[in-house]
């Protein structure tokens, strides 16, 4: 058997909330199908702010050191990245743009017109919650902004969605719901 190697990435700062659970449930059922997986969480990491030098477009990795060199290995390495981020302002919390913003060399190469990708035959898994009731969370672009913005630096950097899963309504959940459940297993296979 082919070891698959995962990188599960938490980007919030509630270890024990529902974009936690949600990332745990996706992190159980790839370890049923074979996967080792690596899980970060992003808000225990040491990471520096970008200060856009732009150096790491000639290094492939950013020369600020810090824990950013961990995380680029195991993206260069892993064949999945499951990412899961609350939503904050219609958006990703700081952490996760932060990431993002510190991957740039890894993920692309700079040409003369669009960027090449670097991180293709991988593929990627989104996760989010925001406390806004559905359908109101797309409505009004809480969850979609998160989910755009996760999915336009995997894109960039040439991997393949293979879900984007949005629990919505979570203010007064306490767990994940057993629909999200099964959307997240059905991704998973």
């Amino acid at each position: 058997m082919i070891n698959k190697s995962l990188l599960a990435i938490l980007g919030s700062p509630h270890v024990n909330g529902i974009t936690s659970a949600m990332l745990d449930c996706a992190i159980h059922r790839a370890e049923k199908v074979g996967y080792h997986v690596t899980k970060i969480n992003l808000y225990e990491k040491n990471l520096l702010y970008c200060k856009g030098c732009r150096a790491c477009m000639n290094t492939n990795i950013c020369i600020q050191k810090d824990d950013i060199q961990e995380i680029a290995a195991y993206f260069q390495k892993c064949q999945m990245v499951l990412l899961a981020a609350p939503v904050y302002w219609a958006n990703v919390p700081a952490p996760v743009k932060n990431l993002f913003d510190r991957l740039l060399g890894t993920a692309i190469e700079e040409t003369n017109t669009f960027p090449k990708p670097r991180l293709q035959d991988k593929t990627y898994m989104l996760f989010t919650s925001c406390n806004t009731p559905s359908p109101f969370s797309w409505i009004f672009g809480q969850s979609r902004g998160a989910i755009r913005s996760m999915d336009e630096f995997f894109k960039t950097a040439g991997m393949k969605p293979i879900g984007k899963i949005v629990c919505a309504g979570t203010a007064n959940k306490k767990e994940v719901p057993k629909q999200i459940i099964k959307k997240i297993e059905r991704c998973m296979k």
